[in-house]
């Protein structure tokens, strides 16, 4: 009887769960026993971990009672992430690696049946997940991974984490003292990551490529300064996709740690490449998702589209086609910046701070107040295709604006407009005079900081009191309509926020044009 220990982590969320692998070997009829609420992936390893051994010329001890138990017991495990510590574990269990030796290593990694080993989602995660734990300790804690998981998890500073081909390669680094000098280890298949240089800057869609349309690209330019979310309104093709695919160039670039959250949610979903690393992502779900689509879901819980454009731009295009409940969906996580996923078992929390940029058409046709087509519908058809969007969430969105058919001379004769990289030099300005005043963007004030860091003057409080009364706002409208001025002040590098600056913030919170 033997009894053997190799530590993992499973994934909950973006928290990565330490999981003992525990196996023992026993006389009796000979089984293979896999405990500890597994998924069916981590059943079939049984087969895989089988047939990798033995074809790895390693002997699999098929005369015992094998029992693998995942701890704890009570945390649900996923993905064949725990091919490679039940392989290390069996064969330090039959003495064919020395099982002290393990610790101070985890391991992670799915295994083929040839004893290769194949990268698994979320190798950044648990890269950082190591990284807070290690913080309290002494010794670091080792992380062996394969090629193509490896690369991103050494992304996390001060990460040891180490890149293996093969089981072979692993098996190796773990023999008995006895039989260390007798199995010369391949050089070639195992190394440990050393974080690479990425200093090239992210590549976006330019602005310049978008003719006219100047309301349009002055709302981007706030939105981006501020962190607002923006509703763009007009006929089909002026232009509202076009800007909405360039609005992430105008955004700041983004820090290091913000480039590893976001990351690192895309590692999750299997997204990550690492030619994308600090590009602010642009999801764009197609109209026909789902709720758990967009704000993410399932069992275990996985990150949706929300999480994923975290740090970055949620496209939604056609806006009123996507399901109410899809969309109510939205309403806290575009307040909070998270979303909190429960479930009878567990609870799992994602980051979801996103800007969204949404587009739609004025009308079932597209083409209500075009200048030269006439809109087909009735008024009843077109308040019922506005009323898609309730109250609450265009109440949540601080920039509505139209963006009207561009005239076939504009379109044809006019020049190229301005480049992305000019524009985004005054967003940078304006969110760092904001950030130096207050610590955050000015998306994110509310309550007394937004009295605080206003700075307004009479006139401009008295005109907002004024339009508020007169269009019937609700309190988070007005108070969206004040951070939206705060921002077009920072833009204009003044400290006081005037009537000019509320005057602009005002257009952008008109309802939606009606019929008639």
């Amino acid at each position: 009887m033997s009894l053997s220990l190799v530590r993992s982590r499973a994934l909950l969320g973006l928290d990565a769960r330490p999981v003992c692998v525990e196996v023992h070997l026993a006389n009796g009829l000979p089984s293979f026993t896999l405990v500890g609420l597994v998924d069916t992936e981590v059943k079939e390893a049984r087969e895989r971990v089988r047939s990798a051994i033995a074809n790895a010329g390693l002997a699999f001890p098929s005369n015992k009672r094998i029992t693998v138990n995942l701890a704890p017991a009570d945390l649900p495990k996923d993905s064949g992430r725990f091919d490679l510590p039940i392989a290390l574990g069996i064969l330090a269990a039959s003495g064919q690696i020395d099982a002290a030796r393990l610790a101070g290593w985890e391991f992670a990694g799915e295994l083929s049946l040839g004893g290769e080993l194949r990268p698994v989602r979320g190798a950044l995660a648990m890269s950082l997940a190591l990284h807070r734990t290690d913080a309290s300790k002494d010794e670091p804690t080792r992380l062996v991974l394969p090629a193509g998981s490896a690369e991103e998890a050494a992304l996390v500073p001060q990460a040891q984490v180490y890149r293996a081909h093969h089981l072979l390669d692993v098996v190796a680094r773990f023999l008995p003292e006895r039989l260390a000098d007798e199995v010369p280890p391949d050089e070639g298949g195992w190394c440990r990551m050393v974080p690479t240089a990425l200093g090239a800057a992210p590549v976006y869609a330019d602005m310049a490529d978008v003719k006219g349309q100047a309301a349009a690209r002055r709302a981007l330019e706030i939105a981006a300064a501020g962190g607002h979310s923006v509703l763009m309104v007009g006929p089909p093709g002026s232009g509202k996709s076009m800007l909405a695919q360039r609005f992430a160039g105008l955004l700041p670039p983004m820090d290091s740690l913000q480039a590893l959250e976001s990351a690192a949610v895309a590692s999750l979903a299997g997204r990550f490449s690492l030619e994308r690393w600090g590009q602010r992502p642009t999801c764009a779900p197609h109209h026909s998702a789902s709720a758990v689509a967009l704000v993410g879901g399932g069992s275990p819980p996985r990150p949706g589209e929300i999480s994923l454009a975290h740090h970055g731009v949620l496209f939604l295009d056609e806006l009123p086609e996507f399901p109410r409940s899809a969309l109510e969906a939205l309403r806290e996580p575009l307040e909070s910046g998270h979303i909190r996923i429960s479930r009878a078992a567990m609870q799992s929390e994602f980051p979801a701070r996103f800007q969204l940029v949404g587009a739609m058409n004025p009308c079932p046709c597209g083409f209500l107040g075009h200048p030269t087509r006439a809109c087909r519908d009735t008024p009843d058809q077109i308040a019922r295709y506005q009323g898609k969007l309730s109250g609450p969430l265009l109440d949540r969105i601080d920039l509505h604006v139209e963006v009207p058919a561009l005239p076939p001379d504009d379109l044809l004769r006019g020049g190229a407009g301005e480049p992305s990289a000019a524009v985004r030099e005054r967003v940078i300005a304006a969110r760092h005079r904001a950030e130096q005043r207050q610590g955050v963007a000015n998306q994110a004030l509310a309550g007394q900081a937004l009295d605080r860091h206003l700075n307004a003057e009479a006139d401009a409080l008295k005109f907002l009191h004024n339009a508020a009364a007169r269009l019937g706002w609700s309190a988070r409208s007005t108070h969206r309509a004040l951070r939206v001025a705060r921002t077009i002040a920072d833009l204009a590098g003044q400290d006081a926020v005037g009537v000019g600056h509320v005057a602009e913030a005002v257009q952008y919170r008109r309802v939606l044009r009606q019929a008639g």
